[in-house]
């Protein structure tokens, strides 16, 4: 029979659950055969069983009842096409080949003119429910109004908890059909174009699922204009209505349509007619649907605002809880972590440029981390550390007897990114040949292994780095033109670490934290001149060098912090300031230093070399000794 139900709306929507010959029992506890997570519905809350060639649903005393078609059951034989409303959920039952994914009824405008005749309108301000903390009721007090008032308490409890205006619609209309002996109803949501619904929904208890409710544009217009609820007790003796295309298929005899306002405004309307002409529809349902309409306000206001709410904090956590590794809260930095999350979900080519350590793998491993390639290999491979007669083998792979020693047959690193994200670092060191191969890759997607002779398809991504300037690369004929448009297709590049100082004490912090983990010692404190130091220093080598620094400083050290001596003396001789923070050992060392150079340049006459000879340094690390200790004027007067 391929009996099933499929969600329409709740928790589970768009999901859909096959009947088994067995009894079939459902509910929010996990015992159930089918488990909803919503609070409304009761533990075991109605069960479904199959009888010969036929499927049945059975009320299991639930709180809040079970529905079917909008009206509540204790026991009923279902047929193809019915609608089961459980708590927040609503259901199709389906079986053979019946449509796999129905849509459900919808609210549809038709006809417009004017509306003399009888009718009666009311306000909200007039509502006697809405307003019973300064109103008495002006009609007979009894049994109705008790119930009445029970079931405005019930539909109060039950819409609190809803949490999507579909779900609430749903939950309404069933309602409605509880306290106003209606055949058809329908809700529909306006945005700033009254003639335009922005969504409907709509039961049809007498035509089934599947037939559209058509509402009246007139009556709609009437409502929108006056702000008010509307009752016609019969529609017959109004001219306007009587011969509408609206009412044409289907002769209604009384309708009643409310609106619902929130922030002011009339956001959506209810609606609910009848053809039976023994059913009358009294003040007393129009008391009850303003009333309803009036709570059902306050909730569609709370849902939207909640909806708000929720889309700003998706947008938010979605800039802020990018998967990374890296450290700073810069502007920099900052400006990189939006850069990944804006092109992380895409499939573009990225170019990472920066000087070297300043993190450009730690960038290119978060944009694959953060993309649907995530689950896919991250290849990563450094031009410039394999030989060139080996890269191309390295990145396409070989054919068994390609070449001398090549016995059998093996894939390259692109091949094996398949799926995912090939890095290539410092690709400005790419040979000219492997440029044109590469090239191939980006533009086709496809390459050939070593020594073979059939084009290879292949799905990944690329991401691209350089400490190089490519532009001047191109110019001076080094690198490919077509190839460097290719890879430039977004970049970004990766501040060095003298433009992000702000990001440096909690890098270190970092970076003591890591190397007391690495290397089994107790992390240390920073002391102030240190942290100075570190501050003015201009890390030619970026947050490598910076790292390299804190591993020495800490397995060094001999006290319980990081004193200024404790750095590489490139830091603390020039990472000092200016000022008097310095200390005392520092500035003599520097002196010292200073000293001995001048001395050994003057004896040697002004030469480099032979001055580089006397103090047994590398003319090369003399120069830079110079440099570093700002020596040149004094350097060139040793000379002359």
């Amino acid at each position: 029979m391929n009996a099933r139900l499929l969600a329409l709306n709740g928790p589970i929507a768009q999901t859909t659950f096959l009947l088994p010959d067995s009894e079939v029992t459902i509910g929010r506890s996990a015992s159930n055969d089918l488990s909803i997570p919503d609070r409304i519905l009761s533990r075991q809350h109605c069960a479904i069983n199959r009888q010969d060639d036929s499927y049945s649903i059975r009320d299991l005393g639930s709180r809040h009842g079970t529905l079917v078609n909008g009206i509540p059951i204790s026991q009923q034989l279902l047929k193809v096409g019915d609608q089961i409303e459980l708590g927040n959920s609503v259901f199709v039952f389906l079986a053979g080949e019946a449509e796999a994914r129905p849509q459900g009824n919808r609210a549809e405008l038709s006809d417009s003119g004017e509306m003399p005749g009888a009718q009666t309108l009311l306000r909200r301000e007039d509502s006697v429910y809405a307003n019973l903390d300064t109103t008495t009721p002006d009609f007979p007090t009894g049994g109705r109004v008790a119930r009445d008032l029970s079931t405005l308490l019930k539909i109060a409890h039950n819409i609190s908890a809803v949490r999507d205006s579909e779900s609430l619609a749903w939950q309404l209309l069933g309602m409605a059909f509880d306290v106003v002996p209606a055949e058809r109803g329908a809700m529909m949501a306006f945005a700033n174009d009254p003639e335009e619904a922005t969504w409907s929904i709509a039961w049809d208890r007498v035509m089934g699922p599947g037939v559209p409710v058509r509402v009246s544009r007139t009556v709609v217009q009437r409502v929108l204009q006056e702000q008010s609820g509307l009752m016609i007790r019969d529609i017959s003796s109004t001219d306007a209505l009587r011969g509408s295309v609206s009412f044409s298929e289907f002769p209604v005899h009384s309708l009643i349509c409310v609106p619902l306002t929130m922030n002011g405004r009339i956001s959506a309307l209810m609606y609910v007619d009848t053809r039976d002409a023994n059913v009358h529809f009294d003040d007393n349902h129009l008391q009850m649907m303003t009333a309803i309409a009036g709570i059902a306000s306050l909730a569609l206001e709370n849902i939207a605002h909640l909806e708000a709410l929720t889309q700003e904090n998706q947008n938010l956590r979605s800039q802020i809880t990018i998967e990374h590794n890296m450290v700073g809260a810069s502007a920099r930095m900052r400006e990189v972590f939006q850069f990944i999350q804006r092109v992380a979900p895409t499939e573009s080519t990225v170019l990472i440029l920066g000087e070297s350590g300043t993190g450009k793998e730690l960038v290119a491993r978060a944009v694959h981390r953060n993309s649907p390639r995530a689950k896919g290999p991250f290849v990563a491979i450094n031009c410039a550390a394999i030989a060139e007669s080996l890269l191309e083998s390295e990145l396409f792979g070989h054919e068994k007897g390609a070449f001398t020693g090549a016995v059998g047959q093996k894939k390259g690193k692109i091949e094996m990114a398949s799926g995912g994200t090939v890095f290539l670092d410092e690709v400005g060191e790419l040979a000219a040949g492997l440029q044109a191969k590469l090239l191939r890759v980006l533009q086709e997607r496809e390459f050939e292994r070593v020594g073979g002779t059939r084009p290879i398809k292949i799905d990944i991504r690329v991401v691209a780095a350089t400490n190089r300037n490519l532009q001047e690369a191109v110019q001076a004929g080094s690198f490919r033109k077509d190839l460097f448009y290719r890879l430039n297709v977004v970049a970004i590049e990766v501040p060095p670490l003298r433009e992000r100082r702000e990001d440096i004490p909690e890098l270190v912090e970092h970076f003591i934290q890591k190397t007391a983990r690495k290397c089994n010692t107790r992390p240390k404190s920073l002391s102030p001149a240190a942290r100075s130091s570190l501050t003015n220093y201009d890390w030619p080598g970026n947050v490598r060098e910076l790292e390299n620094a804190i591993e020495r400083a800490l397995v060094l050290g001999s006290t319980d912090s990081i004193l200024v001596e404790d750095l590489p003396e490139t830091i603390f001789e020039t990472g000092a300031p200016a000022s008097g923070a310095a200390t005392k050992y520092a500035g003599a060392v520097k002196d010292t230093k200073k000293q001995l150079i001048l001395e050994a340049l003057e004896q040697a006459n002004g030469s480099y070399i032979e001055a580089a000879k006397a103090l047994g340094l590398h003319p090369n690390s003399l120069l830079r000794l110079i440099r570093r200790l700002d020596l040149k004027p004094e350097a060139k007067r040793t000379g002359s």
